[in-house]
């Protein structure tokens, strides 16, 4: 069974956690984060430490709910420090994208290029076939990655399309002749 949830979040020096209700919010040097959390968990904040509580119940749905509330936060913190990256590879002869302002431009192997609006709290950049996607927001970040890849999905005979740096393809044999 995980304990997750007992685990101490150790703030670094320039990050502050408030809550406001259910509202928890995370200010640190990349940005500021908020999210709302169940009312079941206590939250306490000392000098440099976050703890959750879950009182006396052995409740299973509050205790998934008490790990993932620690985790939630625990990311907010490490994003407004340190920020996430995706890492995006274009595979395929011809495959293309660009930055057109804050329009992400696909051209790949459809009859019509694809424009994806860059969301205002992420950054992306385009350097030889590579797409970065970084952000504070370790959902937003991923989100956003998964709808680029998903124009042009890795296909498993040729290996082509959009896929995540290190993304592992299980190719497919294909056709044999005699």
């Amino acid at each position: 069974m995980s304990r997750i949830g007992y685990k101490e979040i150790k703030l670094p020096k320039d990050v502050q956690v408030s809550q406001s209700g259910n509202v928890v919010t995370v200010k640190g040097p990349k940005g500021t984060l908020s999210r709302e959390i169940s009312p079941l968990i206590k939250m306490t904040v000392d000098d440099d430490t976050v703890k959750f509580d879950r009182g006396d119940s052995d409740d299973n749905q509050l205790k998934m709910i008490h790990g993932t509330t620690r985790a939630n936060v625990n990311n907010m913190v490490e994003g407004v420090t340190k920020g996430y990256t995706k890492i995006l590879q274009l595979v395929g002869v011809g495959y293309r994208a660009q930055m057109k302002g804050k329009t992400l431009v696909l051209s790949v192997g459809y009859s019509h290029p694809v424009e994806m609006q860059q969301p205002d709290d992420l950054e992306v950049k385009v350097e030889k076939g590579n797409i970065t996607i970084s952000g504070c927001d370790k959902q937003h970040v991923g989100d956003f990655a998964a709808e680029v890849r998903a124009v042009r999905a890795p296909e498993p005979y040729k290996g082509k399309g959009i896929r995540y740096m290190n993304e592992h393809i299980i190719r497919k044999e294909g056709k044999t002749g005699k």
